[in-house]
């Protein structure tokens, strides 16, 4: 019988498991080419894993919820017309010779699954955690001895995130609070007054060093018209990594009023005949992106990330940019050497990532590698907002709605007060690294770039 091991294909750079979401094929089902077998799921994006072969599921490795190191078989598929050609070998006893090759198979998980152990601390323990698990650990002040206790309901007796989930709940319920996390059972990276807050990245942070003790959770009551609604997935996450942002970092935000007049103008000029040339719309977004890019490269320490007492310098400009997903969620996909390219390579990065974003086709790299984030408030009717940073990232800038406000004018025949687009700008910094001097002059560079566009400039 000629067999084929599907593995977990790896999604990116710094991801090295996943979770598998939903079976979309039942053993014994047949299975074309490039057909999808099963959906999976990273700290953000959902995938779909296909076939590249055609053949029928004979046996499926792991459970929907299991945590899965990439390159580990997941699934036995037995080739399409192997049955035939190998029958009259197997004639013998064909059940037998099939159950050694599927206990092989297994075997084989289980070595991969304990190479994985290897590249995860476990602190002296003797059961494997994931990355994901001992994070969640961390965050909530999870002892290695309550870890031990938890009666894993993963592959081999596995601790799952939500067994992790499930001990914090409980916990909560009987006793003092972990650290302040999110206000529902959270599994592991915007609230509607904070669009900003959905700023996710899959790289993990450093763990908070507070010298506080955990604060007790309010209680919350509840009456008879209440509704209670579990958090999806992707909220959790979202919870879970503004929690840990608020816990890094300490917090200033800074605010410029720009005049965008120029930008207006120029835009409303340039949108048809770019529209008719390309198939596209332009819009202020990657105007904006470009006016970060240039200020960014005027100050570089605001392209930092930190490695405990190290600052890491970012060589790239990779600038992420907040985009709805149809579930109502937040993503932030990421414009890699935004500072390489022209207005119009930028427009057509925001368009793509923005579509892709809406319809679900995000692949995992879209949403690595960011070094500043740039989040438009001003989307949702808001004048300006203090956004929560990314991590690892140390700044995050928001935009703000454009207004028709009267602005006084300085020109060579004395002040005039004008009808002028403005607009409220909002830069976030880790203050451990970004003082007020810095993220300021930062933003009113920027501000000044915004103003000083040339409404004469070719598209």
């Amino acid at each position: 019988m000629s067999e084929f091991q599907l593995v977990m294909p790896k999604m990116g750079e710094s991801i090295a498991e996943a979770t598998i979401i939903r079976w979309t094929k039942n053993e014994g089902d047949s299975i074309a080419v490039d057909e999808t077998v099963l959906e999976i799921a990273t700290d953000k994006v959902d995938s779909e894993v296909p076939s590249p072969k055609a053949g029928k599921l004979i046996k499926r490795l792991f459970n929907e919820g299991d945590v899965v190191p990439v390159n580990a078989p997941i699934a036995i598929i037995e080739l399409e017309g192997s049955a035939a050609v190998s029958a009259p070998v197997m004639a013998a006893a064909p059940k037998i010779e099939a159950a050694v090759e599927v206990k092989q198979v297994v075997e084989q998980v289980e070595q991969s699954i304990s190479a994985a152990q290897q590249t995860v601390s476990n602190a002296g323990g003797n059961r494997f955690y994931s990355p994901l698990v001992l994070n969640i650990a961390r965050t909530e002040n999870i002892s290695m001895a309550e870890l031990e206790s938890i009666q894993g309901t993963g592959a081999e007796g596995r601790v799952t995130k939500r067994d992790v989930l499930s001990l914090v709940q409980n916990r909560g319920n009987v006793s003092v609070a972990p650290a302040v996390t999110a206000s529902a059972p959270v599994s592991a990276p915007v609230a509607p007054t904070e669009p900003v807050a959905s700023v996710v990245s899959t790289t993990p942070a450093a763990k908070p060093s507070t010298g506080t003790s955990p604060a007790p959770k309010p209680p919350v009551s509840l009456s008879g018209g209440d509704e209670i609604i579990e958090m999806d997935r992707m909220r959790k996450l979202i919870a879970d990594h503004m929690v840990m942002s608020k816990h890094t970092s300490p917090h200033v935000t800074s605010f410029v009023e720009a005049d965008v007049t120029n930008m207006v103008v120029w835009r409303e000029k340039a949108k048809k005949v770019y529209e008719k040339r390309e198939g596209e719309k332009i819009t202020f977004t990657p105007m904006f992106i470009e006016c970060v890019a240039r200020a960014i490269k005027d100050f570089p320490m605001i392209n930092v990330s930190i490695d405990g007492t190290n600052i890491i310098k970012k060589k790239a400009i990779n600038i992420g940019m907040a985009a709805a997903l149809p579930s109502g969620n937040l993503i932030v996909p990421v414009i890699k050497g935004a500072d390489m390219m022209n207005l119009i390579g930028l427009t057509k990065s925001v368009n793509d990532l923005a579509n892709r974003a809406r319809n679900n086709k995000l692949v995992p790299d879209d949403i690595q590698g960011g070094t500043f984030t740039l989040t438009n408030v001003g989307g949702f009717g808001n004048l300006m907002g203090t956004p929560i940073i990314n991590q690892p990232q140390v700044a995050i800038m928001a935009t703000g709605s454009i207004k028709k406000k009267p602005a006084v004018l300085e020109t060579s025949m004395g002040d005039v007060i004008a009808i002028r687009h403005m607009m409220f700008l909002s830069l976030s910094y880790d203050h451990r690294v970004v003082d007020g001097s810095l993220g300021g002059s930062f933003l009113k560079r920027v501000s000044d770039y915004m103003e000083q566009w040339d409404v004469n400039r070719e598209i």
